[in-house]
């Protein structure tokens, strides 16, 4: 049993933004969350975190509601990046990752061995020991985006949540972090935009169209040509690596006006 949904509807505003969408992942799985801008991605991870509810269906935290648990109850479970952490707060990339530990603290004191070892290794995981003691105003957006999910390591969940983690960082950092994702054992969730890396490194991908899953399953038999075009409204190639066996995208250029001869 894991972080699933059950037919969930949501609406803001009048507009309907999710419809009827169902996940029942394999405790542990890497699942990725496909779609382009404003398909739902996002919202579904706010109701996945509990940070939202849904208006229909439910979304449950092994076989109970989400709604009937207290926010300590899920946080030490259910841990979430969003693309836009930020604070106006004078602290250090430090501070931020130990905040992920307040779940683990009860009323008057925690285990201080325990967060200790836990930020450590959450700053280890993600190549952020080093910068630990700098303010947080003078991280680039890719540490701070790093610090971030280092907090949310911090937090030691079964569930990890992930928005877009992949926004502010260059290549190298980019196969990092989700190389480490796909690696913990841990039931992860992430948005992204990029097919090639969710290609890579997710066990799984649910393409979520205007709200709805239009696709689900393994990465190589989901990402198509005629998906991505029906979908995206790009067209593209489609070819699967020989000793991978995962899909690879290029995209064709498209002209929207016709271009002039002289």
């Amino acid at each position: 049993m894991t972080l699933r949904t059950k037919n969930v509807g949501w609406s803001r505003g009048g507009h309907l933004v999710l419809d009827g969408v169902s996940l029942d992942p394999a405790a542990g799985e890497t699942i990725g969350l496909l779609g382009p801008n404003g398909s739902g991605k996002s919202s579904l991870l706010r109701l996945l975190s509990g940070i939202a509810e849904p208006d229909t269906g439910r979304v449950l935290l092994d076989d109970t509601d989400i709604r009937t648990l207290r926010r300590r109850q899920i946080a030490r479970r259910v841990a979430m990046v969003d693309q836009h952490s930020d604070t106006e707060v004078d602290i250090t990339a430090g501070d931020i990752v130990r905040l992920g530990r307040i779940p683990h603290r009860g009323v008057f004191s925690g285990d201080e061995t325990a967060d200790a070892v836990a930020v450590e290794r959450a700053l280890e995981h993600t190549g952020m020991t080093s910068k630990a003691h700098r303010p947080w105003h003078t991280l680039s957006g890719g540490e701070r985006q790093r610090a971030q999910i280092a907090r949310a390591l911090a937090q030691e969940p079964d569930e990890l949540l992930l928005d877009e983690p992949t926004n502010h960082l260059d290549i190298r950092h980019q196969l990092d972090i989700l190389s480490l994702v796909a690696e913990l054992p841990l039931t992860s969730y992430i948005a992204l935009h990029d097919l090639n890396l969710a290609a890579m490194f997710c066990d799984r991908v649910v393409v979520l169209e205007a709200g709805r899953i239009v696709a689900a399953g393994r990465p190589a038999d989901v990402i198509t040509e005629a998906l991505v075009e029906q979908v995206y409204r790009v067209r593209a190639g489609v070819t699967i690596d020989p000793v991978t066996g995962h899909p690879t995208v290029t995209y064709r250029p498209v002209r929207s006006t016709p271009v002039s001869t002289y």
